[in-house]
């Protein structure tokens, strides 16, 4: 299991969060099978952000270096959302800015231009094909053709409300099915001046789904080890993917024992580099799909450097060394109902599945701003212990770790992890460059 990484942390000195994700719905015009929403263990209670408890959040926003105004609802179907964006701005600091994500079916051209009146910086919209059918069946509800005229209410609206600080980008949420898109999507939204392209991997929300997942669910150190072991066998005529069908035997010809020594000697170099292998997922790899998913993600890379677009691609094999991005930038999560959370990870109750490994999540709440001011929340004991915890990185780390997911993860009544500790991220992966929002 991975150890600390970081233990010399000074506490946080920031006497307010630096970054707010405010939920100002939990409702949504679409049902994407993909959301946290049809998650059966969500049981997601459905409402609408109060303008006081958005008004109690007013002390905070001198402090901001950003306002994201989403949360797994559809920000557009809050009818006072430009009210918001016009108070944060009139409070917020030089340079700090205010955006939300949508999926853009509800942005026709007179919300545009009162969206981009209210001051609004940054704007994500979610398209993941650029087909009409993958589309529809990936975004249930929608239409590709609804996210076209978005695009162009957008261009529109800041063309001619000069100067306009409004930053245009598209959310792309890779999975099996559509990863072949990326490049033709990338291209689609260059056609509509976007600025930004965000690509997240598929967090799955239900065992079903788990086929769709891009990504590697063996760490970068175990792939790293695995390859170089394999090749070294391979010059040798020795093939490890056999390893499973010679291991247990008892008496094993000289080829079959040599497949298992290389094995064993991989084994003991990942244990020298406290590195964990889960064989059988490495062995049975499909070297062919992740190759060809690089290419993918490579040609991304170069259509966005032509094109002008800043783009964020997420990493194909979970990091070893971990980053909460939303520790590390001082973030703080409030609900439509005003609770107060850490992150996005335990942010709402639901279920989700890696590699076939379930992990039940309960919402950390530290605060709710009836009770309490975001400043009060934010300084408290509570609080600013958990966040202190998540820098110092003491935790387990579940994806290294030979065990995983043990009984001390994978329910959502955490009480301690195996190392004793109290902060319950051991099964997060946000922090390994897998997934990506606008933040």
């Amino acid at each position: 299991m991975s150890s600390s990484q970081n233990n010399n942390v000074p506490p946080s000195s920031e006497s307010y969060p630096l970054k707010l994700f405010v939920e100002t719905t939990s409702r949504c015009n679409m049902n994407c099978a993909m959301c946290v929403r049809q998650n059966d263990e969500s049981r997601i209670v459905e409402g609408d952000l109060s303008m006081e408890t958005f008004l109690s959040l007013e002390p905070a926003f001198p402090h901001l270096h950003a306002l994201i105004l989403n949360g797994i609802g559809e920000p557009l179907m809050h009818p006072r959302l430009e009210e918001f964006i016009v108070t944060a701005r009139k409070n917020l600091a030089e340079g700090a800015w205010v955006g939300f994500q949508t999926n853009g079916l509800l942005l026709h051209e007179k919300r545009a231009f009162s969206l981009v009146d209210a001051g609004l910086d940054r704007i994500c919209l979610s398209v993941d094909s650029v087909s009409g059918d993958a589309f529809r069946k990936i975004r249930e509800g929608g239409e590709l053709a609804a996210v076209d005229q978005a695009l162009a209410a957008l261009k529109k609206a800041r063309e001619q409300s000069a100067p306009s600080r409004l930053h245009v980008g598209i959310e792309f949420v890779l999975m099996r099915d559509n990863l072949r898109e990326l490049p033709e999507t990338l291209r689609f939204a260059a056609h509509h001046d976007v600025s930004f392209a965000i690509v997240s991997q598929l967090l799955p929300y239900s065992l079903s789904s788990t086929d769709h997942a891009v990504y590697d669910t063996n760490t970068q150190s175990a792939i790293a080890i695995f390859k170089e072991w394999e090749r070294r066998a391979a010059k040798t005529g020795v093939d490890v993917r056999q390893y499973f069908d010679v291991f247990m035997k008892v008496v094993k010809d000289s080829d079959e024992q040599q497949v298992f020594d290389y094995v064993e000697k991989m084994k003991a170099d990942a244990a020298s580099k406290d590195v964990a292998l889960q064989l059988e997922r490495l062995l049975t790899r499909d070297e062919a799909w992740y190759e060809e998913a690089e290419r993918v993600l490579e040609e991304a890379r170069q259509i966005s450097a032509d094109e002008g677009i800043d783009l964020t691609l997420p990493e194909m094999a979970p990091k070893n060394t971990r980053k909460c991005e939303f520790v590390e930038s001082e973030s703080a999560f409030v609900s439509w109902d005003g609770d107060v959370h850490p992150c996005y990870f335990l942010w709402h109750r639901y279920a989700c599945y890696v590699g076939g490994w379930e992990k039940k999540v309960k919402p950390r709440v530290f605060g709710n701003l009836a009770d309490q001011t975001i400043h009060e929340i934010w300084n408290s004991e509570d609080f600013k212990f958990f966040r202190e915890g998540v820098r110092r990185y003491e935790f387990p780390f579940c994806f290294d770790c030979s065990f995983a997911l043990c009984n001390y993860m994978d329910g959502e009544d955490f009480e301690q992890d195996c190392y004793t500790g109290l902060v319950p991220c051991g099964a997060c992966l946000w922090c390994t460059g897998l997934f990506h929002c606008m933040q």
